[in-house]
């Protein structure tokens, strides 16, 4: 689709997010918040849940994301529009990815993250590849490793994705 938001779309929706994070801290919660506006218009929202849930995935941007996946009943967003009040970390980058969200738009980057208290910098090193020390992940083949994937490619009623 690649359809730009306009420059006034983009302001409402990042104030948005941000209005979800500053409330969300008043909650008790974490000061992230997100949206997805789908193809459609439909706007979904999202709040940083970790500490709520005990769910280390519950960014608000991946909250945003199951959210309109679940309300639009697809998990292919294709044409939708992440707004987030913070530069997304890798997970929920990984997750716009996998959601194929067309933009991403944020307004606090990942320094004034740090600054208070949130920095994942060192993630971005691991994904560059300059900090594999941080958790190994190591290749093991075993006579089955590929028997899913022929499953799937058996399977004449499998879902692409």
């Amino acid at each position: 689709m690649d359809t730009q938001p306009s420059a006034a779309d983009i302001q409402e929706f990042l104030g948005q997010a941000v209005n979800l994070a500053v409330q969300n801290v008043a909650d008790g919660g974490g000061p992230f918040g997100a949206l997805v506006v789908t193809a459609d218009g439909k706007l979904h929202f999202g709040v940083n849940r970790v500490t709520r849930d005990n769910d280390p995935t519950a960014h608000a941007e991946v909250v945003a994301i199951r959210t309109a996946a679940a309300e639009s009943g697809t998990f292919d967003l294709s044409g939708a529009v992440l707004y987030a009040s913070c530069e997304p970390c890798p997970l929920c980058l990984a997750s716009a990815l996998w959601a194929r969200i067309e933009r991403v738009y944020f307004a606090a980057d990942r320094h004034g993250a740090a600054a208070a208290g949130f920095d994942d910098a060192v993630f971005y090193e691991f994904f560059e590849g300059t900090r594999p020390e941080l958790m190994p992940v190591r290749q093991t083949d075993i006579p089955t490793s590929n028997v899913p994937f022929d499953a799937w490619r058996d399977n004449p009623d499998r879902t692409e994705y």
